[in-house]
């Protein structure tokens, strides 16, 4: 007979995980929309773009951490590995990305004048992301409904994440980009591939 761990408070230990996830996907899912809203008032108010892009990443990071993620202490092994396998993984997006743009509307970035600034922003906006849909929302979402739960979910709001910005055509494209994205996660265990595919497949945009 399979034996039941018990919590101090007489709830099995799965359901207590499960419980907690859903309390840390119902905070981190609230803060995220406050995010996006306040990102969405600004840039609509004529606010300069990097300037909203910093705030903005500077205002996930902090979201991934109060949702429970921390960057830990990889091995020399585990970050080649992950950059490798998110290289690899960037060049599919940016087929995807040049694909779904051939097939859609295509939809300006609108990048900086210099792409000094504007990659910077880039890569600060794209790594807290991953680090709150990826790595907080991800493991809150895994704890109650398992990796695969955890990949569709996150997904969905990456995808939904880009319409205040972009428009509901985006969605289509986000969410093969998003499961991509989950599906690193799950393959190497950390945010590290999918915030290299992802930095590398945007800033790879410039030149789209």
């Amino acid at each position: 007979m399979t034996a039941v761990v018990a919590t101090g408070r007489g709830l099995p230990h799965l359901e207590r995980s499960r419980v907690l996830g859903g309390g840390r996907i119902v905070v981190i899912m609230a803060l995220l929309a406050a995010a996006i809203v306040t990102r969405r008032t600004l840039v609509v108010g004529g606010a300069d773009g990097l300037l909203v892009g910093v705030g903005f990443g500077v205002a996930l990071l902090g979201l991934g951490f109060t949702g429970g993620w921390r960057p830990g202490r990889p091995s020399i092994r585990f970050v080649a590995r992950s950059a490798a396998v998110g290289s690899a993984a960037a060049l599919a997006l940016i087929a995807l990305v040049i694909v779904g743009r051939a097939h859609g509307p295509w939809i300006p970035l609108d990048p900086a004048a210099s792409i000094l600034p504007w990659a910077q922003v880039t890569l600060l906006v794209a790594t807290a992301e991953e680090v709150v849909i990826r790595g907080a929302l991800f493991r809150a979402t895994e704890d109650v409904a398992g990796p695969a739960g955890a990949i569709a979910f996150t997904a969905a709001v990456f995808a939904l994440l880009h319409v205040p910005l972009y428009g509901w055509a985006v969605v289509p494209l986000d969410l093969g980009v998003g499961v991509l994205l989950g599906g690193l996660r799950v393959l190497t265990g950390g945010v590290l591939a999918p915030v290299v595919a992802h930095v590398v497949a945007d800033l790879a945009a410039w030149w789209l």
